[in-house]
């Protein structure tokens, strides 16, 4: 089924991410965490793809047995910076013959050796080619804070804007902390025009090492409340763990409450936090 046509439905739709092992002896843990995952029935499920294409086996393997065994809609990521045009055509060759209808079109990050193929620049350049290519419903991502290498918040805007009108279908945020700062994005971009619908994600930070990597690669801005958080938990893991999982949740019941019905949950392959976080939304998904 075609992510478009779910988040259609008017109604909250809850979905996670999974991401593909580094190496194959890890493969057969992370398959029985999006297993697991799957087994909660979401809405749709994403599986992400490593830097240069590296895991991109394991994460078409992946997507498809969630799509094609447990029955849950899939969502492809497919990134570009270091990927060839043929790359690029044998993946999408690939999640077809599979019947993996969803993609998730991202530019991806730039190597730290900063060595890139030249076929693609920008994401809207993927999109754009991912139409031509097949009946894909494509998504795309968007960042309420703006990109760390956006000039500023009005360029990043007009990136997405590009993105949109290169054929996306819909867009997932970066992760946040603070609601008010995704109110504040939806308003801009409904004003410049931009009317696909927008998918809330949402980390529930479980472990202060987390937050450390969040704040280094993307400079997320962490309210006081959350600090506080950090400060009274981060050295009892299973405080910490439990406290995240309420602030994720507490986050998700305002998103929906405020009529955000799309929540992309960056689960990290924890079957465990995934389960948590639906329980307590179980009766607010089910009656919103």
């Amino acid at each position: 089924m075609k992510i478009k046509d779910i988040l259609g439905q008017g109604r909250p739709t809850l979905s996670f991410e999974v991401f593909p092992p580094k190496t194959e002896d890890n493969y057969e843990t992370v398959e029985k965490a999006a297993r697991e995952i799957a087994g909660l029935r979401p809405a749709f499920m994403s599986v992400t793809y490593g830097a240069g294409g590296g895991t991109s086996r394991y994460t078409v393997d992946i997507a498809a047995a969630l799509n094609n065994e447990y029955h849950v809609p899939t969502l492809a990521h497919l990134t570009c910076v270091s990927s060839s045009r043929e790359k690029v055509h044998q993946v999408l060759k690939e999640l077809e013959e599979k019947g993996i209808e969803n993609v998730l079109a991202l530019r991806g990050d730039i190597p730290k050796d900063g060595r890139t193929a030249h076929d693609y620049r920008y994401a809207s350049e993927l999109i754009r080619e991912i139409k031509e290519k097949g009946d894909f419903c494509i998504g795309a991502a968007c960042y309420p804070e703006g990109h760390v290498e956006s000039a500023n918040k009005t360029a990043d805007i007009g990136y997405l804007k590009e993105k949109v009108e290169a054929g996306c279908d819909f867009v997932t945020t970066q992760m946040f902390f603070d609601n008010n700062i995704l109110y504040n994005y939806l308003y801009r971009v409904r004003e410049k025009g931009i009317t696909v619908p927008v998918v809330a994600g949402i980390m529930p930070v479980t472990n202060v090492s987390q937050i450390k990597r969040i704040c280094q690669m993307s400079g997320t801005y962490l309210p006081s409340r959350f600090k506080a958080i950090v400060d009274r938990f981060g050295d009892r893991p299973a405080a910490m763990k439990q406290a995240g999982i309420a602030y994720a949740t507490e986050q998700i019941i305002d998103l929906i409450a405020n009529g955000i019905n799309g929540i992309h949950i960056y689960s990290m392959n924890k079957p465990d936090v995934a389960a948590r976080i639906q329980e307590s939304l179980s009766e607010i998904i089910e009656q919103a």
